[in-house]
């Protein structure tokens, strides 16, 4: 049989080394652990993610199974790239919205946007001003009229949403099916400690039961928050975990929650 050309066969090397320090960025592992993993030399696995390296059989066997994949799937014929989807964070305050989307944005290299901005930019005021000499019904009309601009803009990006989004159904059915939402789960405990670490005491301003009301508040928008797409465990994880569970969600495929998606099994985050 006639050998593969020399073009197809650099394309099927770079294809790898790419896959192959994607995977590895992916789990945390450096060249030195991964290359004691795989039972390589880190020359040798440097070689592989540079596209240089005539890799055997049974060496790419070994780096498959430290990488926690296949032979195959290290040698499958690259895909056209999916455009990735507006990502949407929802939560209540404390919940890590801001840090975790600016990682998050960092690390798929998109914008972050916070909704809340978008709406202080339409109406000209502060939250607080559009709350005070308006109303709530008000601040939703400007939150729905923000997020249709930016769904209908089509452009990727990581979106941090107001916390009581989920409980004005028509808004948060658009946001579900239009874009990747994430519930960020926290305790109670974590959604205080990191207000207060943000220099906010009000939530225990002359608020004796503060704590039960955040409890009783968090039970209520419950079911809402978990029709997300995903949820992540902050509290579990931390802000790296979930920012690299949310990566991990994106890059294989994750769908709006009303679109059909893939079932993928799901490590660090549970697919709703």
């Amino acid at each position: 049989m006639p050998s593969a050309a020399p073009e197809a066969t650099d394309a099927l090397l770079l294809a790898l080394a790419g896959r192959v320090r994607s995977l590895r960025n992916e789990r945390g592992l450096t060249l030195q652990k991964l290359a004691r993993a795989a039972r390589l030399s880190p020359r040798f696995l440097l070689q592989v993610e540079q596209g240089t390296a005539n890799i055997s059989v049974r060496k790419l066997a070994g780096l498959a199974g430290a990488l926690d994949t296949t032979p195959a799937a290290l040698l499958a014929a690259p895909e056209a790239p999916a455009a990735l989807p507006v990502i949407a964070l929802l939560g209540l305050r404390g919940a890590g919205k801001s840090t975790i989307g600016r990682r998050l944005a960092r690390r798929l290299r998109l914008p972050f946007v916070e909704l809340d901005r978008a709406v202080e930019d339409a109406a000209g005021l502060s939250l607080a001003e559009v709350f005070a000499l308006h109303g709530e019904a008000y601040y939703r009309r400007l939150e729905r009229a923000a997020l249709g601009r930016i769904l209908a803009a089509g452009r990727p990006l990581v979106l941090a949403t107001g916390g009581g989004l989920p409980t004005t159904p028509g808004t948060y059915d658009l946001l579900r099916a239009r874009a990747l939402t994430v519930w960020l789960r926290a305790t109670p405990e974590d959604h205080w400690n990191r207000v207060v670490q943000q220099g906010d005491r009000r939530p225990m301003a002359d608020q004796p039961e503060a704590m039960a009301e955040l409890r009783r508040l968090l039970a209520a928008r419950e079911p809402e928050y978990a029709r997300a797409s995903a949820t992540v465990d902050t509290s579990r994880v931390g802000v790296d975990g979930a920012a690299a569970a949310i990566a991990r969600l994106v890059r294989t495929g994750a769908r709006p929650a009303g679109r059909p998606r893939p079932s993928r099994a799901r490590s660090s985050a549970r697919a709703r």
